[in-house]
């Protein structure tokens, strides 16, 4: 029945002269469980179903949306968009165009050996409810602790007017858990894999994998600890992220900038524009030799993994920042060709079939070199190591950031001496990037983010950032 009410959008938007137009229709299911202090918070899955028409008239483009799928809603929709487009031309300031593109047909699927959706709940609350309690034990100081598992299905069909017919089903899962310690006043937080959660494009076996119960007793330990934990005087050091914490960093200064949409403006009332504006493409130091960027929707475990985008194109594999020089955007058919691409990174995604596609991350990957993690704590005289992000804060621009740490240790002569809390380091993108010097290879490990916002109105999309530890030199840190 969605394939049959979807060509018939596509024939109305014809006869209504539409030169282009495409359907995507649309099951969404996203299922959230929560322990919190010792009792189930949240245990619900919410269905999100839906479609949209985009379409081209004379050169502007008309979009519209709705969770009725009937047909009499099709036709409306489909009319709406028509008029929407046609009364865009009047404001639009060039004619919107297409990469060409191959009308692909296919269709894709998740791999995985476990639908999240197929277990039992109360087999996912009893290993909720194991970490929790093993976290609230760990001291009396421990107020408060939760842990929390997440499952994701996205169910979708793409009609186009080339041709195109392309059918996905992708599922992600994973979570997180954390505590809070308390004392006198002062608070110190924990949390695991990192406060945003790690999630990947599988099945429940991804969730497994994370072992919340073996990994939650050091959780409540090392909150507690955190409490006695020296601060940082104000100082330039040499700086060592690990993979939790350098996935944001990855994000914020990298991911956003070199989203092309943000670059020609039509990102700039939501989220923001761009230091890496056009004239830097292919000529721009954005980093040190050894910063390597690629986005790579191929990786399948990255939660910005998938068959084909929402225009239709293929997952690819795509340079951003080669041995440090800016090479290349994250783009759409429309922003490649409006900047004069050759191809795009194949990075259009909407949330929800009845949302406008925009371009998003997929997977923001940092390349790594020859070392292993410890190797770089060993090869330090003289820094700082910080790990699960705290806080991030950077400007709209991407330029000035300043982002915090739960946790920080002090290195001297190659090895860890002493725990440090309220960690904070700060810089200027291009410049700190450059004083990259050291990536590992060993610890090499997917993170996802499920919220990252853009748009108006606003849409959380989730993508992939596969990172390892890394090492700057001569960064500004101190402690709040």
């Amino acid at each position: 029945m969605s394939f049959e009410l979807g060509i018939e959008g596509l024939e109305l938007a014809s006869r209504l002269e539409a030169s282009y137009s495409d359907i995507r229709i649309g099951d969404v299911y996203d299922r959230g469980i929560q322990v919190q202090n010792g009792s189930v918070s949240t245990a619900q899955t919410i269905r999100t179903g839906g479609f949209g028409v985009r379409v081209l008239v004379d050169g502007a483009w008309g979009f519209a949306g709705s969770t009725d799928l009937t047909s009499d809603e099709v036709k409306v929709i489909t009319e709406k968009a028509i008029k929407i487009a046609k009364a865009s031309k009047r404001v639009r300031k060039h004619n919107v165009e297409l990469l060409p593109s191959k009308p692909n047909k296919g269709s894709y699927e998740t791999p995985m050996k476990t639908d999240p959706f197929n277990v039992d709940t109360h087999d996912i609350i009893e290993v909720l409810m194991k970490a929790e309690r093993t976290i609230s034990d760990q001291s009396p100081l421990i107020k408060s602790s939760s842990a929390f598992f997440r499952a994701y299905k996205d169910k979708k069909l793409l009609l186009t007017s080339e041709g195109a017919e392309i059918e996905q089903e992708i599922t992600w899962c994973g979570g997180r858990m954390g505590c809070i310690a308390l004392r006198s006043g002062e608070t110190q937080p924990m949390h695991y894999p990192d406060r945003r959660g790690r999630y990947c494009t599988s099945g429940y076996e991804h969730f497994e994998s994370l072992d919340f119960p073996g990994e939650a007793e050091r959780i409540g330990k090392e909150a507690v600890a955190l409490l006695d934990a020296d601060k940082l005087t104000e100082h330039k050091t040499d700086l060592i992220l690990r993979h939790d914490l350098l996935m944001i960093q990855v994000h914020e200064s990298c991911g956003h900038p070199t989203e092309l949409d943000r670059v020609l403006g039509t990102e700039a009332d939501s989220a923001g524009t761009s230091f890496v504006t056009p004239d830097k493409l292919g000529k721009f130091m954005y980093g040190s030799e050894a910063m390597n960027l690629v986005a790579d929707s191929t990786d399948l475990e990255g939660m910005g993994g998938f068959g084909y985008d929402d225009d239709g194109i293929p997952a690819k594999k795509t340079h951003l920042i080669k041995d440090g020089k800016f090479v290349n955007y994250q783009s759409s058919r429309e922003t490649a060709a409006e900047f004069g691409l050759e191809e795009s990174s194949g990075g259009s995604r909407a949330k929800f079939a009845f949302n406008l596609p925009l371009v998003r991350m997929t997977n923001i990957n940092l390349i790594p070199s020859g070392w292993k993690w410890e190797e770089i704590i060993e090869d330090t005289k003289k820094g700082v190591l910080m790990t699960q992000t705290k806080s991030n804060s950077i400007d709209d621009l991407r330029l000035s950031f300043l982002f915090g740490a739960e946790m920080g240790w002090e290195i001297k002569n190659g090895s860890k001496e002493k725990m440090l809390k309220n960690c904070i380091y700060t810089g200027i993108t291009p410049e700190f990037w450059r004083s990259l010097d050291a990536v590992s290879r060993d610890d090499w490990l997917m993170h996802g983010s499920a919220q990252c916002g853009k748009g108006m109105p606003s849409q959380e999309m989730p993508c992939g950032h596969r990172v390892s530890t890394a090492r700057f030199r001569d960064v500004r840190v101190w402690s709040e």
